[in-house]
């Protein structure tokens, strides 16, 4: 008896295209939620305590703050709605693939605010936000809904995981002859 069932029929174009839809829309609100945290959290904080006249470093140190705020926010949220379905039970492991992917988009962010601030010497608030909450958020984004879908979320390797789960367990043909 074969420990997989027969394959699914093949989803036509239209069914693929409307599930990528829908887990875009999903991914685009839950990274909304994100975005209004990262730019509420790194406003405060590059207004105060992160100010660059008190800190050469501020808008840097409010930034990599803020999208660890978000991180936090959409880890939750795109694990438990946007690739719920394609979650892992190993959580730990999904939780640190989606943390790498995270640091590297939270790179591109801070990498287009650097250069911006530091290498072009755009330094008003407006400059900031524009570059690092427009501009790398968006090239940011890009890059993790791909690998979030293709490595951390991708369908196959929660259903390879289950089904050595479910082969552990299941008991060992027996043989009579």
């Amino acid at each position: 008896m074969p420990l997989s069932s027969p394959a699914a029929p093949a989803r036509t174009v239209s069914d693929r295209a409307g599930a990528l839809a829908r887990q875009l829309f999903a991914f685009a609100l839950v990274g909304g939620v994100g975005f209004v945290l990262d730019l509420v959290v790194f406003n405060v904080l590059r207004l105060t305590v992160f100010a660059p006249e008190a800190h050469h470093e501020g808008p840097i140190l409010a930034k990599l703050i803020s999208t660890a705020v978000a991180i936090a926010a959409n880890w939750v949220g795109n694990r438990y709605w946007t690739f719920g379905p394609h979650r892992r039970p190993d959580s730990g492991i999904e939780a640190l693939e989606f943390l790498l992917v995270s640091i590297l988009g939270m790179g591109i962010g801070l990498g287009c605010l650097w250069v911006s601030h530091y290498a072009f010497g755009w330094t008003s608030l407006l400059a900031d936000n524009l570059s690092s909450n427009v501009v790398g958020l968006l090239l940011g984004s890009i890059v993790r809904f791909a690998l979030y879908r293709h490595w951390v979320y991708q369908p196959g390797r929660a259903s390879r995981k289950g089904l050595r789960v479910r082969a552990a367990a299941a008991p060992s043909p027996s043989y009579e002859g």
